[in-house]
Order: structure tokens, then C-alpha cells, then sequence
């Protein structure tokens, strides 16, 4: 997917780009970092991407191996992308991971109750260890945004019913592949309970039909376990034997399957993504006006949830959207920097030449005032 389609279009629609003159000037310039998990790795990746398109990858090193001496860690301020700073211990070693390509091993030590290293590996031979640190950790806003999305957005729901056709080339799981797993899990776990039986069974009276009872049940045990570990070794040469994937030709008529139409869901996917982002935005606009600067997205969204007044001011060419005040004073002293910060956008309302202009109703009365 990344070589086929994603690096494709990122070469052509990545903006600022440095020009082919300038990466001849400098060989570790590159054009733009690719920052990905573990799901990812590959050396042989890493050197493709970088020799052949100057593209610089980041990712977490799959096998760390063993631990640098502690003795390496630097103490470093770094800097994340919201302006927030903290302090991280960081160690840096160049390694060849393939052929005399070297790469960027940079190590972060965490004290969370044990000592761990969290390795990272990087072919951006411009930025500091600080920069692509952060911006390996930051990539959990990738997942954060799922999650956001699909409880604050509905990501997931079901907006299109209409079916299409599938390729009858697609590849899919086989059932009987998927079958055969299954089966093989159930029976590993009625394995692990008879060996947690066997284990548990003791004899404490050392009476002769106390002893035959428990040799009769011990040696019941043994056959059942024999005989689980029998079938679970026939299940696992069936699954060897099976193919995991297959064509849709190759499915059943009674397994034979359509999708979902995607065209409509990829544009209301869209609109949201778009709506996340503006969110985003607006987000980072209090933020640093908050104390506790993670409930910024709550005050946002009780900002979208606030009744306004929209009143046309055709003399002034304005389109005045008054906001009613929030729960607190406090919420309406971010709202009224976000009026201003909107309003410096000087944004026209689509289709008409009104510019539109952002407000508070009122203030409120401070408190001890009678009305």
C-alpha cells in the first residue's frame, strides 16, 4: 500500500519540497518524513525509501535488543508540537542496518516505576534527537483521532446501504482457515484448564480407596490431556494445509459476499475529518489560556453545542453570529478569545460578500451584582 499508492501521491501533493538541485547539494537532505509503528519496519524499506525518493522514515525499533548503559542518557528539554515542554532523557547511536546504510538509533529512558528504553530508528538526518522523539510519541494523536472520531463524530456509523459487487481477484480471509483457527483456540483452552486440574489435584489421606480414587482420576486426566494434545497438533498440520487467503472466486456460493457502496461514506468521512481538524484548531487557540489545558476540546465542544443568534448587518456587510454565554465566566472568557481570534480570519460566508463576525450576547454580571 505505502509503495503502490500512499508514496505515489504523497511524492506529487507534498507541499514545500526541496528541489532536485538542492538535495544533489546535500545528500542527507530529504523531501518529507514518513513516521509509522512497528507494523512498519524494515530495513529494506528504509533504504529504498531513502535512496530512491530521498523520503525519510521514523519508526520504533522492532528488535531493540540489548540495553545501552545508562551512563549515555542525556537529560534534554524538548519541545511537542503544542508548545508544551518537558524533560526526557535521550541517547543517540548510528547503526548499519543494511548494506553500509546507516541509520539514527535514538533511545528515551523512562522511569515510570522501572528503568526502560524505548528504541527508536530514523533515516531524518537534519532534525535533532528532541524533534523525532516528540514526534514519535506523538503519533498516538493518529489513534486518539479514531477515537475521538468515532465517539464524538459517529465515524463509524452506518451512513450507506446500498451493496456493490466485489472483484472476484480480491484476496480475503478463507472461512475454513478462520474455522480451523477457532477451533484450534477452543481446544488449547480446554487444554490449559486440564493441566491446571492436573496440577491441582493432590492426595492428603493416605488411605487405599482414597489412593485408587485419585490414581483413577489422575490417569482419566492424562488421557484427556493426550488426547486434546493429540487433536490440537492434527488441527494445527490442517491449518498449515489450508491457504490463510483466497480469491473471491474461490468462495462458496453460501459464503459469496458484497460491500457496502464506499463513495458516500467517503465523503461524509471527509466532512468529518475536516470538522476534526477545525476543531483541532480551535482547540490549540485556548489552550494556552487554560490552566488545565486537556479540557480544552470540552470547552470547544460546549462552545458547538451553544445556541447563537445569526443577525445579517447588510449596512455593515457583516453576518453577526452572537454566541449565548457558556456555564461559567471562565468559559465565556475563552469563547470571547476565540471571537477574536475567528474574527481576524475576516472569513466571508459562502455565497454572499457578508463578512462574518463573532460575539458574545453579553458578558455576565460579576458576582455580588444584583439585577
Amino acid at each position: 500500500m505505502l509503495r503502490e499508492e500512499i508514496i505515489p501521491r504523497l511524492l506529487e501533493d507534498v507541499p514545500n519540497q526541496p528541489s532536485e538541485a538542492e538535495l544533489e547539494a546535500d545528500q542527507a537532505l530529504h523531501r518529507f518524513v514518513l513516521l509509522f509503528d512497528r507494523e512498519g519496519y524494515s530495513p529494506d524499506f528504509f533504504e529504498e525509501m531513502f535512496l530512491n525518493h530521498r523520503i525519510a522514515c521514523i519508526t520504533y525499533k522492532k528488535y531493540p535488543g540489548d540495553d545501552w548503559p545508562e551512563s549515555k542518557f542525556k537529560e534534554e528539554e524538548v519541545v511537542f508540537k503544542n508548545g508544551e515542554k518537558i524533560a526526557m532523557k535521550l541517547a543517540e547511536e548510528y547503526l548499519d542496518i543494511s548494506r553500509h546504510f546507516w541509520v539514527r538509533e535514538i533511545r528515551k529512558l523512562s522511569e515510570n516505576g522501572h528503568r526502560h528504553q524505548t528504541a527508536i530508528l530514523c533515516t531524518n538526518y537534519k532534525a535533532d534527537r528532541g524533534e523525532i522523539a516528540t514526534g514519535m510519541f506523538q503519533r498516538w494523536s493518529q489513534e486518539n483521532f479514531f477515537k475521538y472520531m468515532m465517539e464524538n463524530f459517529g465515524i463509524d456509523r452506518l451512513i450507506e446501504y446500498e451493496t456493490q459487487p466485489i472483484s472476484d481477484t480480491a484476496r480475503v480471509v478463507n472461512p475454513e482457515h478462520r474455522a480451523v483457527e477457532k477451533e484450534i483456540r477452543k481446544r488449547r483452552e480446554k487444554l490449559k484448564n486440564l493441566h491446571a486440574e492436573f496440577g491441582e489435584m493432590t492426595l492428603d489421606i493416605d488411605e487405599p480407596a482414597r489412593v485408587m480414587k485419585y490414581e483413577a482420576q489422575m490417569a482419566e486426566l492424562r488421557e484427556q490431556i493426550s488426547s486434546e494434545e493429540k487433536v490440537v497438533n492434527e488441527l494445527k498440520e490442517q491449518k498449515k494445509a489450508t491457504p490463510k487467503h483466497i480469491t473471491i472466486a474461490q468462495l462458496s456460493d453460501n459464503e459469496n459476499f458484497s460491500q457496502l457502496a464506499t463513495e458516500k461514506k467517503h465523503f461524509i468521512d471527509t466532512i468529518k475529518m475536516i470538522a476534526y481538524r477545525a476543531e483541532t484548531v480551535m482547540a490549540n487557540i485556548i489552550r494556552p489560556h487554560m490552566a488545565r489545558k486537556d479540557e480544552a476540546r470540552s470547552v470547544v465542544k460546549q462552545i458547538f453545542k451553544t445556541e447563537t443568534n445569526l443577525i445579517p448587518d447588510e449596512q455593515n456587510k457583516r453576518l453577526i453570529v452572537e454566541l449565548h454565554n457558556l456555564t461559567s465566566e471562565y468559559s465565556d472568557q475563552l469563547a470571547n478569545i476565540l471571537c477574536q481570534e475567528l474574527n481576524q480570519a475576516r472569513a466571508i460566508f459562502p455565497g454572499t460578500d457578508m463578512e462574518i463576525f463573532y460575539k458574545l450576547v453579553s458578558q455576565k454580571n460579576r458576582p455580588g451584582q444584583e439585577v
